[in-house]
This record gives structure tokens, sequence and C-alpha cells, in this order.
């Protein structure tokens, strides 16, 4: 079957008419033939919104089969450089086949791109499951939902998808950071870790000071006991390549089970996302569910947004006469699993079979990994499930390539040799007197 995407055509009237009808009314309220009409004639008129307050275009494509009408997709250019979708209907004939919503919304990312668009977004109704999902599974990002937003007893869910260039994710990628638990015996990493607290956190907190941050570290010391009417505090430290501290997270189990994450505070948005990916997992014997106070960045709201936090409420003044604090909170429990962050080419050569192998030190989260785990692989667009189906040690890097299948692991190197260089980039010689730790994958099924 051929398909094809073309500029609506004032022969489509009486056809989109019908199909927002049909598919838009048990959603939402108001007259969907007049709004189709409104839409398509601005289409149709050039594309320009004479109407509108914040857009400057609006643009409606059909997707045919064979000829065939099988679906429409509307987009809104907005003049903050965003586009919205407005909206995504395929004809129920087609639904589920052909990969027609696919089709189209790859077309308008692409229009959006083309037009220097940093964001394009949209609103699903919750209870259009299939559509939510959709949107879901093609990257976007659930920003919140609106009750009876649209329509009494309906919930809208609104969505987004940041249209990030390469350079962007390559530059996520360039940092390899580390996630463990504050070393208290390291008199240096103890300065760094207050360095950054005292230079950081104090636009967003009052009251950060030497004392404060000395009884952060006094309540670290009493870990061990597990009393939470002792306060005791956990830290987690970031650690570039070079062992410097880029990221700081101090964590307080509270009566009931809820685990306070207070300070939250990284240098960059790659550490920040470590730390909220790597904490989960190993926070989940303290408690039931992890709530964050923070200031947080655009980035850093993102970053929340897409591992799944929601935000529970704004405080102002809470912390500081000029800064809203924000509350969010993630649910967690025997069910979380362990996510490793990857970057995003080994994570796709991961997901196409092509390396099965990933290789890491011997931190003691991973050393916890057991044959037959399923673990949650993360880059900074997307997450895969894999399954463990060896674990092997080594005492070096040599001793491990000299057994292992280097082209496993970094399949588009040229030699064991430059396999070596880029491990010991990542991991330093205090890293590697952990052990070589050789997780094996599972390799994913050829449907």
């Amino acid at each position: 079957m051929k398909t094809k995407i073309r500029n609506a055509e004032s022969a489509d009237f009486n056809w989109v008419e019908d199909l927002m009808q049909n598919a838009l009314k048990d959603y939402y309220g108001g007259d969907h033939r007049a709004h189709a009409k409104r839409i398509l004639n601005a289409h149709l008129s050039g594309g320009t919104d004479y109407l509108g307050f914040f857009s400057f275009e609006q643009r409606m494509f059909v997707i045919e089969v064979d000829g065939i009408r099988g679906g429409i997709i509307h987009i809104v250019g907005k003049r903050q450089s965003t586009y919205k979708i407005s909206p995504l209907i395929i004809f129920p004939e087609f639904r589920g086949k052909l990969g027609l919503g696919t089709l189209l919304l790859d077309f308008a990312e692409t229009y959006a791109k083309k037009h220097d668009a940093r964001q394009i977004y949209c609103t699903v109704a919750k209870q259009n499951i299939s559509a939510l999902q959709f949107f879901l599974r093609k990257g976007f990002i659930r920003a919140g939902e609106s009750e009876s937003h649209y329509k009494g007893g309906i919930n809208e869910v609104m969505l987004y998808k940041p249209l990030h260039d390469l350079k962007s994710l390559t530059s996520f990628d360039s940092i390899n950071v580390s996630v463990v638990p504050l070393d208290e015996s390291n008199e240096e990493i103890k300065r760094q870790t207050a360095e950054l607290l005292l230079n950081r956190l104090c636009n967003s907190f009052d009251g950060i000071t030497s004392d404060w941050v000395s009884s952060l570290f006094d309540g670290y010391a009493r870990r061990h006991t597990k009393d939470i009417n002792a306060k005791y505090k956990l830290i987690f430290v970031a650690l570039d390549g070079n062992g410097q501290v880029i990221g700081v997270a101090g964590a307080t189990p509270k009566k009931g089970n809820p685990i306070k994450i207070m300070p939250l505070i990284t240098s960059n948005i790659s550490a920040f996302e470590a730390l909220l990916i790597d904490t989960p997992f190993q926070l989940v014997p303290y408690g039931h569910k992890l709530y964050i106070h923070i200031n947080p960045t655009v980035d850093e709201v993102i970053s929340l947004q897409r591992l799944g936090w929601k935000l529970d409420a704004a405080m102002p003044s809470a912390y500081h006469p000029d800064v809203i604090t924000q509350q969010w909170s993630l649910n967690i429990g025997e069910s979380t699993m362990k996510t490793m962050r990857i970057k995003q080419k080994y994570f796709d050569l991961i997901r196409f079979g092509k390396k099965t192998l990933e290789v890491r030190v011997g931190y003691e989260s991973i050393k916890r990994i057991k044959v037959g785990e399923r673990i949650q692989l993360g880059c900074h667009v997307s997450t895969q499930e894999v399954k463990v189906v060896e674990v092997r040690n080594y005492s070096t890097f040599e001793d491990m390539l000299t057994n292992e299948d280097w082209k496993l692991i970094v399949p588009d190197a040229r030699s064991k040799g430059e396999v070596l260089s880029l491990l010991r980039q990542i991991y330093p010689k205090n890293k590697e007197v952990l052990g070589v730790i050789v997780l094996e994958f599972e390799k994913p099924s050829e449907n």
C-alpha cells in the first residue's frame, strides 16, 4: 500500500467535519463541526491565523492510503517558537494499522524543526487511553492533567516533546557521571561537597552556612542507627570522570516511611539526571515514597517529568522570601527496577542487539546485580528493559579484554586497544581497583 501526506483541500471539508465530530465528541464539549470549518478555512486561506492571539499559522495535512483518506493532523505555530498538535486523528478503519499516526507525527515534528521550533505539544483526554499511550511511546512527556477541562468528567493530559538537536544530546552524553554514597573518610570529597552546597544552595534556601553543612555531615554519621528520631541522613554524590563532585543529594527517612530529598543540588543537568535515576533504587529499603523540595530550572523540570516525578505543591517563600519552592514526589517500592544510565549511542546498539556486554566497575550497587535480574537502561531520551543472563568478574580491564569479545562491548571500535583506552577514560585507576564487572544482556527478540 502506498501512503502520501498532502495539504488539506476544500474538497475535504465534509470528510474532516465528520472525522472530527466522531472522534472528539466523547472527550470534548463544543461544536466540533464549527471548529473543523474554522481551522480548515485558516489553512486554505494561506495558513495565516487572523483570530489567534498567540498563534501565527495553522496548517492541516491529510494522509492517504492508495488514494483513500486515512487521517489528518492540524498543527498550530505559536509566536513562542512552539507548535501545537490540535488534533491528530486517524480514520477508524486504519487505526492500529500501517503506522499512519506515526507518519503524521513524524511529518509534524520535521515541519516544526524546519521552522526552528524548540518544542511540540498537545493535550489528550486521559480516558482516550490508546491516544495517550501513542504519544507517550513517541517520546512525549506528561506535564500534568486538569480535571473536567474541556468536558465534565474528562481529565485532560498535557504533553510536550522538546525538539533537541544533535548537538545538545552530544553535549549531554559527553560527561561521565558516577553516583556513589559519600565517602566520609575522604576529606577532599567532603570539602568539595561542602563547597558545592555553600556556593549553589544559598540562592534557593536561607540559612545555608558552614554549621548547616556540618549538621548534614553529622546526620550522615548517624546513618547506621537507622533511627528516624535521630534524624539520620543518607548522602549521595555525583562524581565526574576526574572524581570531582558535581552533585549532591541528601535523603532523610521520615516517620510513615516517606523520604525527603533535600538538598538536591548539581553543577550541570547530567549530574541532576544521574542522581534522579540512581538514587531511587538505592533508597527502596528506607521507604515507599521520595519527595524533593527544590527550585528547579527549566531543564530540571523536563528531567523530573520525563523520569516520572509528580509536582505536588508550590510553596511561596517556604525557604527563601523571593523563591517559590516546589515539592515533587515519586512512589518507590519493591517493584522499583534498578536503572542504569547509558549513552545514547550504546543504548541504540543494545536495542538492536549489536552490543550485548556492558562493562562497569565494582560499585556496591553494581555488585548486587544478579543473573536473571531485569534492569532498566536509560539514556537522555528513552528507556528500555533488559535481562541479565550472565555476570562475570575480573580484576582489571586487561584481564577482562583477554577473555571477552571486545566487539560486543564497543561494536564500532577498531581494536581492543581502543576499547581499553575508552574504558580508562571513563574509569580512572582509582575506580578500576574496585574490580571489573561484565554484564551480559539477553539479545532482543527478532520480533
